[in-house]
């Protein structure tokens, strides 16, 4: 998958799937989960485990409608890791222009992490495919609809601060996507192999999204 198909599934789903949980036998079901909720967009983070391993066991296996990515990368070496072991897109928690290149070249999706006007602005300018918001904890959307004014063409995706009640506000502020962890993957759930719990919340979000996405087109 090209690219611009990467970019395009993120946008169309809104929602990108943050996994940080250690249990990596349960990670199929999870990743299954979510996906019959609608959220095709699953981002595992360098936290887990053997996480490029885990990656490149994932790439190989995972349904076609399915697009994966790895975050929290913050060197230019675990991105050339990620990618090579077949992640198509690259998520990080800062911004570090060597891996907003390297993306450029492999031509693989980038989406760093800002937080400031100048860093979100640097990040754009510097190549990258959407501007990861972070930590979006203590901004909140009108933050993020008031970057959008003076910079119409960022793409952002606010990471942090998201649930599965509020990601409408988000969108409805101008993120194209939004990156969503503990809310959507309910530990308690997960723990008790209870999935249908991360089905519905998935559902429930991708719908808020879908709302969100038609009050702005008819706007």
């Amino acid at each position: 998958m090209i690219k611009e198909d990467v970019l395009e599934r993120i946008a169309e789903s809104g929602v990108v799937a943050v996994i940080r949980m250690k249990d990596t036998p349960r990670l199929q079901k999870v990743i299954e989960a979510v996906r019959n909720g609608g959220v095709k967009a699953i981002e595992i983070t360098m936290t887990l485990p053997n996480a490029v391993e885990v990656i490149r066991s994932m790439a190989a296996s995972k349904p076609d409608d399915v697009v994966l990515g790895a975050g929290t990368v913050t060197d230019v070496e675990t991105a050339r890791a990620v990618i090579d072991a077949g992640a198509q897109f690259v998520v990080g928690p800062i911004l570090n222009l060597d891996i907003i290149r390297l993306c450029k070249e492999r031509e693989i999706a980038c989406m760093p992490g800002c937080y400031t006007p100048t860093e979100i602005f640097a990040a754009w300018q510097a190549g990258a495919d959407i501007v990861k918001v972070f930590p979006a904890t203590s901004l909140g959307p009108k933050y993020l609809k008031d970057i959008a004014g003076p910079f119409p063409l960022i793409r952002m995706m606010p990471t942090g601060g998201v649930t599965v009640e509020n990601v409408g506000e988000w969108i409805a502020a101008g993120a194209v996507a939004a990156g969503i962890g503990s809310d959507l993957l309910d530990k308690k759930a997960i723990d008790e192999g209870r999935y249908e719990v991360l089905t519905e919340r998935a559902a429930r979000m991708t719908e808020n999204v879908r709302i969100a996405k038609s009050k702005l087109r008819s706007a």
